[in-house]
C-alpha cells in the first residue's frame, strides 16, 4: 500500500496571518509531497513498502530514511501548530516544563534560541528522554525517534518553512510560532502518552 500525504489538520488559510496559505500550500503541497511521492518510489515492490514511517525510519539509512524521516518530521509539524495557538501549555505538561527549565519563559527562551542556533536545516524539537522534557535540535531529516526520545512539540527550521511569509528572519519566526501557533494540547497528548 503506498504512502499518501496526509491532509493538514486545518483549511489551509487558518493559521493567517502566523503562517500564509501561500506558505502552507508550497510547504505542504509540494515540499512534504515530494517527500512522500519520493518514499513511494523507493519502496515500491520491496519490503519496506509493508512497513510503517516508524519501522522504515528505525531500519534504514541514506535516502531512503531522508525521505520516511521527513514525512513523518513535516506530519508531526503540522500537528504542532493550530489556529489560535500559542499561548502556555496547562497540567502534567506545563508543570514538568516548569521543573525542567525553570519557568515557561525561560523554556520558550532555549526553544527559540536553539532554533536559531540550528545551523542551516533542520528542526527544534520538546522532548521526552528517560522522563525527562529536553530541547535538542536535529539537522536536516534527523529525528529523535532514531534517538531514542519522544517527540513532544517541533518546529521546522528549514528555511522553506518559514522564507516566504519571514524572509530571512527566522527568530520572528520562531517567536511567532511559540506565541501564535503551537498546538499545546497536541503536545500534552504526546507527553500524557509518553
Amino acid at each position: 500500500m503506498a504512502f499518501e500525504l496526509p491532509s493538514l489538520p486545518y483549511a489551509q488559510d487558518a493559521l493567517e496571518p502566523h503562517y500564509s496559505a501561500n506558505t502552507l500550500s508550497f510547504h505542504h503541497g509540494k515540499h512534504h509531497q515530494a517527500y512522500v511521492t519520493k518514499l513511494n518510489e523507493l519502496t515500491e515492490g520491496t519490503d519496506d513498502a509493508k512497513k510503517s514511517l516508524e519501522e522504515i525510519i528505525k531500519s534504514s539509512s541514506g535516502g531512503l530514511f531522508n525521505q520516511a524521516a521527513q514525512v513523518w518530521n513535516h506530519t508531526f509539524f503540522w500537528n504542532s501548530m493550530k489556529p489560535g495557538g500559542g499561548g502556555a501549555p496547562s497540567g502534567a505538561l506545563a508543570e514538568a516544563i516548569d521543573k525542567a527549565f525553570g519557568s515557561f519563559d525561560k523554556f520558550k527562551e532555549e526553544f527559540k534560541a536553539k532554533g536559531v542556533g540550528q545551523f542551516g536545516s533542520g528542526w527544534v524539537w520538546l522532548v521526552k528522554e528517560g522522563g525527562d522534557l529536553k530541547i535538542v535540535t536535529t539537522a536536516n531529516a534527523e529525528t529523535p525517534i532514531t534517538n531514542g526520545q519522544t517527540a513532544i512539540l517541533t518546529c521546522d527550521v528549514w528555511e522553506h518553512a518559514y522564507y516566504l511569509d519571514y524572509q530571512n528572519r527566522r527568530p520572528d519566526f520562531l517567536q511567532s510560532f511559540l506565541d501564535n501557533l503551537a498546538n499545546w494540547d497536541f503536545a500534552a497528548a504526546n507527553f500524557d502518552a509518553a
